[in-house]
C-alpha cells in the first residue's frame, strides 16, 4: 500500500477516536467506521470529437460487458516477465461503430439464399458491408437488366496499355445465382442486421459515349439515392480511380462528346466530383433523409514508378473539391504487392501503416488548405502470396493489429476485402471459403480472421484507453464499458511466449478476469490455415470451433494480479470484472 493511504487511515483513526471520545461524554452513540479507500480513482473525461471520425460516430452506443461462461482451468504463470499498464482515466476517443465493416461483392451469389453465411453474418456482424465492390464498380450499372447497359455505354474499353477488350459490364438487376443483385443486397443487410456503404460508378462519367457523360453518370448515381431512400447514409463517388487498372483511367477521345483528355487526372475527378455530390444532394433532399459522400485520395506518397495521375493525384483532388466531401477514402493492402512476405513482415505493418497513413493524409489535407474531414480506410488487406498468407492466423493476427490501430489513430470508418472471393491456391482475400478449396472446405467456413475480428469485437468496449506494454514484440490496446468493466486486447507478434501481469489504474478491478486466446495449428509452417480457440479447433484442414459462440472463456481470480501467457504469434482477448 502507499505511504499516503497510511497518513489517511491513521488520520482516519484518530478522527473516529476523538469522535467516540466526544459522543461517549454527550452519552450519543457511536458513528460507524467508514474505511478509506483503496486508492482514489481518477474520473474519465472524453475528449473532444476527432474531425477524422466525425459523423461516423453517430451511431455509437454504450456497451455492457456480457459475462461469458467460463472454467477455471488454465491458472496464471506465478511470475511474469512483462508489463502491459493501463489507464482507465485517459479516454483516447469513443469507439466508431463503423470499424469493423466488409465488403460484398457482385461475384459471391445472391447471398439471401445462403442460410449458413447470413447466420455467420448475424451473429459476428461487420455493422457495415460495402458494394458493389473495388474496380467492379467503376463498370457496375446498378439500374441495369442483364446485357443491357445504357447506350451511351461504349460495347469496349481502352486499357492502361491503349488496348481495346469487352467492357465487361455488371448489371444490378441480374438475379442468376452466381451473381448479387441490388435488391437482394439490400435484403441481406436487412436479415443480418448490417449497413451499407454504396460506391458509385464514376468511370461512366469518362467513358460515356453521350453529349454530357458527367452529367449521365451522376443521374445515374442520383437515381440510386432515391431509389435508396434513406436505407444508406455512406456513399463514395468512384473506386480507386487515380489506378492504371480502373476503368475511365484512360478514354477513347473519339468517342468523348465533352472534351475530356485521354488520361484522368485529380484535378478532373475533383471537378467531375462535385457534380456528382450536388445530383446525390438533391436527390437525397427530395426524399428527405441525409447522406454522407466521400471523395477518393491516396494514402500514402506515390512510387517513383507510378503514373503521372498517380503521382499527381492529391494534388488535384484535395484543392480541386475544397470542402466539398463529407469525408475522404483511402484503400491500403499493406505489405508489398505479389511478395512472398513473412510472417514477421506482415504483422510489423497492422500498427505502424495504419498510423503512417492516417498522418499523411493529416498532412496532405493541411498542404492542401482544407478543413480535416473524416476518414475512411474502406478496402484493407494484405497483399502477401505464395505461403497461403491471405487465409492464415497470421493474417488474423495482422486484422486484429490494424482494427485496434485504426480506435488509436482515430479513423472513421473501416471495411474489410471481402466476403468471399477465389481460393488461388491460398491467394484469397475472402473471410469465407467459396468451396473451392482442393482439400474439400465447405462453402462459408468462415477463415481465421473471421474468429479474430469476432472476438476482437466481443471483448471491445465504447471507449479506448491508454495503455502501455514493456516490449514492442506485445502490442497492446485497451478500452473500457459503460458498465464499468474493462476491454484488453494482447496481441504477440514474437516467436517465444510471453507471461504478462496486466496493471490497470484508476479501475477498482473485480474479483475475475475473463479470456480467449486464438493460436494457430502446425498445419502451413509459419502460416497455419487454422485457428485454435482456448485449444478448441476445427476438424477440417482449415477454419476453426463451429461452436464459436459457446466455448467457455478461461478464468481467474484478480486477488494475485492479473497474470497470464501470450503464447507465440498469439492474440488474446481478456474482459476484467469490475468491483
Amino acid at each position: 500500500m502507499k505511504l499516503k493511504f497510511y497518513t489517511r487511515y491513521c488520520f482516519a483513526c484518530l478522527l473516529w477516536l476523538a469522535t467516540m471520545a466526544c459522543n461517549k461524554n454527550k452519552g450519543g452513540a457511536v458513528p460507524p467506521v467508514v474505511d478509506p479507500p483503496d486508492e482514489e480513482i481518477k474520473p474519465q473525461n472524453d475528449p473532444a470529437l476527432a474531425a477524422t471520425i466525425g459523423f461516423f460516430m453517430n451511431d455509437w452506443q454504450p456497451k455492457t460487458f456480457v459475462i461469458p461462461a467460463a472454467t477455471n482451468t488454465v491458472m496464471p504463470p506465478a511470475a511474469t516477465s512483462y508489463t502491459v499498464t493501463v489507464d482507465r482515466s485517459e479516454v483516447i476517443s469513443k469507439v466508431s461503430p463503423a470499424l469493423f465493416g466488409n465488403n460484398a461483392n457482385t461475384w459471391m451469389t445472391q447471398l439471401v439464399n445462403q442460410p449458413v453465411l447470413i447466420n455467420h453474418l448475424t451473429k459476428n456482424k461487420p455493422g457495415y458491408i460495402r458494394f458493389p465492390g473495388g474496380s467492379i464498380s467503376d463498370i457496375f450499372f446498378w439500374n441495369a437488366q442483364p446485357n443491357t447497359p445504357p447506350v451511351n455505354a461504349p460495347a469496349k474499353l481502352v486499357k492502361a496499355d491503349g488496348a481495346v477488350e469487352d467492357a465487361g459490364y455488371w448489371f444490378g438487376k441480374n438475379t442468376a445465382d452466381w451473381t448479387l443483385s441490388v435488391d437482394n443486397y439490400y435484403n441481406m443487410l436487412q436479415q443480418t442486421g448490417n449497413k451499407g456503404l454504396i460506391t458509385v460508378n464514376y468511370g461512366f462519367a469518362r467513358y460515356g459515349k453521350g453529349i454530357n457523360p458527367v452529367a449521365e453518370a451522376a443521374h445515374l448515381a442520383a437515381d440510386w439515392v432515391r431509389y435508396d431512400n434513406g436505407r444508406t447514409q455512406y456513399w463514395e463517388v468512384g473506386n480507386e480511380n487515380f489506378g492504371s487498372w480502373e476503368a475511365g483511367y484512360r478514354i477513347a477521345t473519339a468517342d468523348n462528346k465533352d472534351g475530356q483528355p485521354e488520361y484522368l487526372t485529380g484535378a478532373l475527378y475533383a471537378q467531375h466530383f462535385k457534380v456528382f455530390a450536388d445530383s446525390m444532394r438533391k436527390a437525397a433532399q427530395e426524399t428527405g433523409k441525409t447522406i454522407y459522400i466521400g471523395a477518393v485520395i491516396l494514402e500514402a506518397p506515390a512510387p517513383s514508378w507510378e503514373t503521372n495521375t498517380f503521382k499527381n493525384w492529391n494534388a488535384g483532388v484535395i484543392p480541386g473539391v475544397a470542402n466539398t466531401p463529407d469525408y475522404y477514402v483511402i484503400h491500403s493492402y499493406y505489405t508489398p504487392y505479389n511478395t512472398n512476405s513473412t510472417a514477421a513482415e506482415i504483422l510489423a505493418t497492422g500498427s505502424s501503416n495504419t498510423k503512417q497513413m492516417m498522418q499523411y493524409v493529416k498532412q496532405q489535407l493541411q498542404t492542401y488548405g482544407v478543413t480535416e474531414k473524416p476518414v475512411a480506410l474502406d478496402e484493407w488487406n494484405i497483399f502477401a502470396v505464395g505461403s497461403k498468407q491471405m487465409v492464415s492466423h497470421v493474417s488474423g493476427l495482422h486484422a486484429v493489429s490494424v482494427l485496434s490501430e485504426l480506435l488509436k489513430q482515430k479513423y472513421g470508418f473501416a471495411s474489410r476485402w471481402d466476403l468471399a472471393n477465389a481460393w488461388e491456391n491460398g491467394n484469397d482475400h475472402g473471410w469465407f471459403s467459396q468451396g473451392d478449396e482442393a482439400d474439400g472446405i465447405p462453402k462459408w467456413t468462415p477463415r481465421p480472421a473471421f474468429y479474430h475480428m469476432y472476438f476482437f469485437q466481443r471483448f471491445l468496449g465504447d471507449k479506448t484507453v491508454a495503455v502501455t506494454s514493456s516490449h514492442t514484440e506485445l502490442e497492446a490496446y485497451a478500452s473500457s464499458f459503460t458498465s464499468g468493466q474493462m476491454g484488453i486486447t494482447l496481441l504477440n507478434t514474437g516467436t517465444s511466449a510471453k507471461p504478462v501481469e496486466i496493471v490497470i489504474k484508476n479501475f477498482l478491478k473485480g474479483n475475475r478476469f475473463y479470456w480467449y486466446t486464438l493460436t494457430g495449428g502446425t498445419d502451413n509452417g509459419e502460416f497455419s490455415r487454422k485457428v485454435l480457440v482456448n485449444g478448441s479447433t476445427t476438424a477440417l484442414a482449415a477454419g476453426g470451433p463451429d461452436n464459436y459462440l459457446t466455448i467457455p472463456a478461461n478464468a481467474a481470480v484478480t486477488a494475485n494480479g492479473i497474470k497470464l501467457t501470450v503464447p507465440a504469434r498469439a492474440a488474446v482477448f481478456i474482459g476484467v470484472d469490475k468491483k
